[in-house]
């Protein structure tokens, strides 16, 4: 089968599409034939090493796992022995590391579900990661009805996510974006939005129950006078807000922490149901054929894309 492969840590030059063995499902696996998977910030951070300490994780000398991605879409192609959820020929979505290759073997309990009704495999793919990295963050500030939320960084596949998800919660929301998507933003369900380029959130006198920062430009230190007394600032990125996180976790009445994705069948399931009820969409930047994933990944580096960069593994 055909898969983005790479054998070293480094740029995205490191990066090929290659033949390699196709998996074979387990028991309580189904082996699922991919439409489309995503480029995403995570797998950037993957592959070049970045963080240093996530080496820890991702291998020390080179990279554990040699196919990169972790969101994908796409149908069931085969099942194990044990499997009663799901049957061949079924469109199913959710996140698997070795997304960007044809063929990925999932669990059956993982973090896979029925596609939603109603959309493509380019969307479905790009539901997931962002979205678990949102719902991840405000269920630690839960119930968010009525309190106010401002969303830093909210034009990436995190912030979108973020900003749908607050609203749902039936948060008082404030995005923070660039000029260019304010209005996507609003159609988000964003009540105010504020232009980093022409106003700082941080200096303009208005405070805040819950601060999101999903970019990992700004820090709790800077924030935190934004914040509303007992108030939290929630990073999705930041070895300096780790260290605030340790700091203020018995120290004042203003605190950081990180949200820490964990992937779950669940909240799979939960966005699918969203979804289908018109309360949630994947934003999707740009989509390139599997061959391009160099160029793909270049320009998930620059920062500057809006929601998410999808890859076409079968046209």
């Amino acid at each position: 089968m055909r898969a983005v492969f790479y054998k070293t840590y480094g740029p995205p030059a490191v990066l090929r599409v290659r033949d390699v063995e196709r998996p074979a499902p387990k028991p309580d696996e189904v082996l699922v034939r991919v439409h489309a998977s995503t480029v995403t910030r995570t797998d950037c951070g993957v592959r070049a090493a970045k963080p240093w300490f996530a080496r820890l994780f991702t291998g020390l000398v080179r990279p554990k796992r040699k196919v990169p991605g972790i969101e994908f879409a796409g149908e069931v192609e085969e099942i194990g022995l044990a499997v009663t959820e799901f049957a061949v020929g079924d469109r199913v979505f959710g996140v698997k590391g070795g997304a960007n290759a044809e063929y990925v073997c999932v669990h059956e309990a993982g973090a896979i579900a029925p596609m939603p009704v109603g959309i493509g495999f380019e969307e479905a793919a790009a539901v997931c990661d962002g979205a678990a990295l949102a719902l991840a963050c405000l269920h630690k500030v839960q119930p968010l009805k009525g309190r106010s939320v401002l969303v830093y960084g909210a034009t990436g596949s995190v912030g979108t996510a973020t900003v749908q998800l607050a609203r749902y919660f039936g948060a008082d929301l404030t995005a923070v974006g660039n000029t260019k998507n304010l209005e996507l933003v609003r159609s988000l369900g964003a009540d105010r939005v504020i232009d980093y380029t022409q106003e700082d959130f941080t200096k303009n006198g208005a405070t805040y129950d819950v601060i999101v920062d999903t970019s990992g430009v700004h820090s709790f230190g800077r924030g935190r006078g934004a914040l509303k007394p007992g108030g939290m600032y929630i990073a999705t990125d930041g070895l300096r807000n780790a260290l605030w996180a340790l700091r203020t976790w018995k120290l004042g009445d203003k605190k950081a922490t990180l949200g820490v994705v964990k992937y779950r069948k669940e909240d799979v399931v939960f966005l699918k149901k969203l979804i289908e009820g018109g309360k949630y969409r994947a934003v999707i930047d740009r989509c390139y054929p599997l061959e391009d994933v160099v160029d793909a990944t270049r320009y998930v580096e620059t920062g500057q894309k809006t929601g998410n960069v999808v890859l076409r593994v079968r046209p």
